[in-house]
């Protein structure tokens, strides 16, 4: 008889499980207690978008930091110490607007730290999962699930708090995950791994080597090269202009129900991909990103309410069947001593060409139309499909494990 997979749900997993839930479960409340906060001091709109961009810039610029110091002192380490400037960051916003009008400074300020913590925090994420999950694609697919179901929650939670109270108690529930998450990074207990005691360079010289175990491998540089154009021309613009259509033609009731349902597709995805293990699993992942395209022409075409939720259940599948096969190619393909640092870069060029997507979709889409923006985006997503099928080093990759 052949043995018996190891379980996934070990003490370690489980740990690990609730700590990223929780702290995905406060992320998803930042935008909604900013929004409520902001404006109920009577700050302008511009604030909020100046506050999420305080929180998103120091995300992406101090990510790569991030994976240096995570394979450095330890990812565990480094998790535990974002989540405790989180903690501190919302407890400090709580405080502020619980008893006041805070001065936009101090929001601005007390948001970048938080978007420091998840710098700091992020890249531990990708080596940790191989430690903690005997089955690294199943680990990967149980996570991805969780992320959707949150992303939901969070901002459901959020605004039914700032009904109830107010964005101060927003902030104090979002400091409490963090305070969860902490606790449970604290008590995992990882086996030591061959890179936590490695010897080290300087900080440059490591960014460096890293940059280096990142152009030897063609099929990591290829995939986030493209994907670098994908974010820019097709998910950066999808968000803003999707979130636009629909409510100008439906109500923002239709554009949430749309993104619940967004989310349950992403459930959907996540849950394929605990069940399926293609043999090149980057192959069958590129093959799935066509589902986005579903997304992208039903809003193009401004199709009515019943199209418009199958686009966003088909695209919600496609991406994290996606997702779930990338990060777990590059958590058994990359070295553990270089994975931190590896994963730092594939954040940073996603996040920053993704957020300079939703900045110009509005521009572009004024001057050329938004049909327009969004039909070219369905071509480009076929297009960067094409690619990732054609290029040898990607279609062939094969699964490990």
């Amino acid at each position: 008889m052949p043995a018996e997979p190891p379980r996934l749900w070990n003490r370690n997993f489980r740990l690990f499980f609730v700590a990223r839930t929780a702290a995905l479960f406060g992320d998803g409340m930042i935008p909604v207690a900013l929004t409520a906060g902001l404006l109920g001091a009577g700050r302008p709109p511009a604030a909020v978008g100046y506050a999420l961009a305080a929180w998103m810039g120091p995300l992406a610029v101090f990510v790569l930091f991030g994976g240096v110091l995570a394979d450095r002192f330890t990812p565990r380490r480094m998790m535990i110490i974002a989540d405790a400037l989180r903690l501190v960051g919302a407890s400090a916003l709580a405080v502020s607007f619980a008893t006041g009008n805070p001065p936009l400074w101090a929001v601005y300020a007390l948001s970048a730290v938080a978007g420091v913590g998840a710098a700091l925090f992020q890249p531990g994420v990708a080596s940790t999962v191989p430690r903690v999950a005997p089955d690294v694609q199943r680990g990967n697919a149980v996570l991805r699930v969780s992320e959707a179901l949150m992303t939901m929650a969070g901002p459901a939670f959020a605004g039914v708090l700032v009904g109830l109270a107010s964005a101060g108690a927003v902030y104090a529930a979002n400091a409490s995950t963090f305070l969860v998450s902490g606790l449970c990074l604290f008590l995992l207990r990882l086996a030591p791994a061959p890179s936590d005691d490695a010897p080290r360079g300087s900080f440059l010289a490591e960014l460096a080597d890293g940059w280096r175990e990142f152009t030897a491998r063609s099929w990591l540089w290829g995939v986030i090269a493209i994907w670098t154009v994908y974010g820019f021309a097709v998910l950066g613009p999808m968000l803003p202009l999707t979130a636009v259509e629909v409510t100008e033609a439906h109500g923002s009731g239709t554009y949430g129900a749309l993104m619940a349902v967004n989310g349950a597709g992403s459930v959907v995805g996540g849950l394929l991909a605990l069940r399926l293990r293609p043999r090149r699993p980057l192959a069958a992942g590129a093959v799935a990103l066509t589902g986005v395209c579903v997304n992208l022409i039903v809003l193009g075409l401004g199709l009515p309410v019943p199209a418009l939720g199958a686009g966003q259940f088909v695209a919600g599948a496609a991406s994290a069947f996606w997702l779930v096969m990338w990060s777990t190619t590059v958590q058994t393909h990359v070295p553990p001593q270089a994975l931190n640092r590896l994963h730092a870069y594939d954040v940073a060029g996603s996040l920053l060409m993704v957020a300079a997507g939703r900045a110009l979709a509005g521009p572009v889409a004024d001057r050329l139309g938004t049909a327009e923006v969004l039909i070219a985006g369905a071509v480009i997503n076929m297009l960067a499909v094409g690619v990732l099928l054609a290029a040898r080093p990607v279609r062939r990759l094969e699964r490990i494990g």
